[in-house]
């Protein structure tokens, strides 16, 4: 026991976790040279391509300190604010974390929350400046920063280099003389955390675990707290480069189990594991996800419904932050309607779905949820356009807000005010960290920013801003829900919920988006945006004509009237019966309004 240490690497994005993880992991021989790469714990394509970590990751190290051998588990965790959850869950499972600060960008916004998290878990806290051999590094700077922040020594912050290994041994040695080793008693009854799982299509669900008391051996009738349902352990061991079997893990052991599951549902992440003959209370594990954006999520055609079903269930396992339950729509048949944690995480959900599982699906428009009282003093949770009762009947809406942070230079206040006081942001507080960082905070609808404002952020202040969110509570606000109408009828995966103000200008660029995107039939389609019965927005696509008095040469006026004429009654009994297919850019294109 006294030998284990548990920790993770905690930063903001692109401040050098996952480059850290590989240098230690070089430095202590875990992984051969034939296996080495850039980004070795992230075992996902989307994750080598976007350069980001989506899922935390779990390795075993061995080093020597001091003539004896020491295990350390490493937990890698993503540094997006979509994927807080993940490292929620990581933070539970240790007892220390590596929290690093690049040298050229200092504390960003998702620095200061991630280490909040870390503080609330009780971790010892070891510092550490990356990046220190880059042209721009500031470290007198940057370790004025920290000392501010954490109330450090300036000797015990550690200064290293993920690219060209500085520091490296500094670090391994800081985390065995620093970090303290698990408590528990191998004696006690079993209690192990779930924080991960994943679905393999030979061996069932693996479940990834840290195991808090006693011991846990192969072929040991296994019980889910939550469930309360048994099983036998077919496999346990650690989690090496590889997973590595072993005929028992014990407490402090960050492992993982194989019994032969197959069935989604069972295995929840948060639950503890415990010996059925000899039960272990259970742990308070993580709180219950939150989602914050929801979207509908649909097969491209209706019979692969019970295909997607089952994918989404997988993918469920090996993201614990995604919910979802079944909806139908008038547009798209079946489907399902999914909450994610943010844009980026609803991206990463649609990508998953098509190289992992080979699913192409259809997203309607995303949108938060709503509280919805009737004029009878019912609430009603409103998730979906479709779920909103009718205005004659509802008396107030209340929509989430959010208290956002962000720090930038000095040089970008104007341009973020006016994003934020545009988005109905309402400015709170607005500090100097340092002469060149300010820190501003805002209240503001998570209406607003679900959409594009991260983007706008980005582009408003060239990068130099970081942002970060936590949800404070619900307001009432003036929300209606907005229909698109196609030649008269509802598309009801193109209905948005959102704010009156805003609502004309949206359905005027929405109108506008889907007479470009819309084929051309042999009828006049009319483009409507509508609040209720009243139309805010129209536009026309043109019909299709064909030249029906092309064989008439000469001969009497009336002749070709007539053909006119018959012509006419025809497009208008088309219009009448024809219905308009919508392709699926125009789902997609709702997205990227501006």
């Amino acid at each position: 026991m006294k030998h284990i240490r548990n920790f993770c690497i905690i930063a903001h994005i692109d401040h050098g976790k996952s480059t850290l993880a590989d240098r230690l992991l070089e430095h202590t021989k875990s992984v051969g040279e034939r296996d080495m790469m850039n980004q070795v714990l992230d075992d996902m394509d989307l994750e080598r391509e976007k350069g980001i970590t989506i899922k935390s990751h779990a390795i075993q190290i061995n080093y020597t300190h001091k003539g004896e051998v020491y295990t350390l588990n490493l937990i890698d965790t993503p540094g997006h604010v979509d994927f807080s959850y993940e490292v929620s869950r990581a933070l539970a499972a240790c007892e220390g974390a590596l929290f690093l600060v690049d040298a050229s960008h200092a504390i960003q916004a998702q620095t200061i929350s991630n280490l909040y998290l870390a503080i609330d878990n009780d971790l010892e806290i070891i510092p550490v400046i990356n990046k220190i051999d880059m042209d721009g590094a500031k470290i007198p700077e940057v370790t004025d920063q920290i000392i501010d922040l954490i109330g450090c020594k300036q000797e015990d912050i550690l200064l290293a280099s993920g690219k060209s290994g500085i520091g490296i041994d500094e670090i391994l040695q800081a985390i065995v003389e620093r970090i303290p080793a698990p408590s528990g008693s191998v004696d006690a009854p079993l209690q192990a955390l779930i924080f991960d799982s994943v679905y393999n299509s030979f061996r069932g669900i693996i479940i990834y675990y840290r195991i808090m008391n006693g011991t846990l051996k192969k072929g040991d009738k296994i019980r889910f707290v939550a469930t309360g349902k048994d099983y036998i352990a077919d496999e346990v061991g650690v989690l090496k480069f590889t997973m590595t079997p072993k005929d028992q893990v014990s407490a402090g052991d960050v492992g993982y189990i194989i019994t032969g599951i197959k069935n989604a549902k069972e295995v929840k992440v948060g639950d503890t594991l415990t010996l059925a003959n000899n039960p272990g209370e259970m742990i308070n594990g993580f709180e219950e996800v939150k989602p914050m954006v929801f979207a509908g999520i649909f097969p491209v055609n209706t019979d692969e419904f019970e295909e997607l079903r089952d994918c989404m269930d997988k993918l469920q396992l090996n993201d614990a932050s995604l919910t979802f339950e079944l909806e139908t729509s008038q547009a798209l048949g079946f489907g399902f309607r999914c909450g994610f944690l943010g844009l980026l995480h609803m991206e990463i959900i649609q990508e998953r779905l098509e190289r992992e599982f080979n699913q192409t699906v259809i997203t309607t428009v995303p949108n938060v949820s709503f509280n919805a009282y009737t004029t009878r003093g019912e609430k009603i949770l409103v998730n979906n356009p479709v779920e909103m009762p009718d205005q004659v009947k509802i008396d107030r809406i209340e929509e989430p807000f959010i208290k956002a942070q962000i720090i930038t230079l000095p040089d970008y206040i104007g341009n973020i005010m006016t994003l934020c006081l545009g988005k109905r942001g309402i400015l709170l507080n607005q500090s100097y960290l340092t002469p060149t960082r300010v820190e501003l905070i805002f209240e503001m609808p998570l209406t607003e920013i679900v959409f594009d404002f991260y983007d706008k952020l980005k582009s408003s202040t060239r990068g130099y801003a970081s942002f970060d969110y936590t949800p404070i509570d619900h307001r009432e606000a003036d929300i209606v829900k907005m229909d698109i109408l196609l030649n008269n009828e509802k598309v009801d995966a193109l209905s948005a919920l959102i704010h009156r103000g805003r609502a004309t200008d949206f359905g005027r660029k929405l109108c506008e988006k889907l007479k470009e995107l819309l084929p051309r039939q042999q009828f006049q389609i009319a483009i409507q945006a509508a609040i209720g019965a009243k139309v805010v927005a129209r536009e026309n696509i043109s019909a299709i004509r064909k030249d029906v008095t092309a064989k008439c040469y000469g001969g009497d006026i009336s002749r070709k009237r007539k053909l006119l004429e018959k012509q006419k009654e025809g497009k208008k009994r088309m219009r009448q019966i024809g219905n308009v297919e919508i392709p699926q850019e125009a789902f997609l294109a709702v997205l990227k309004l501006d």
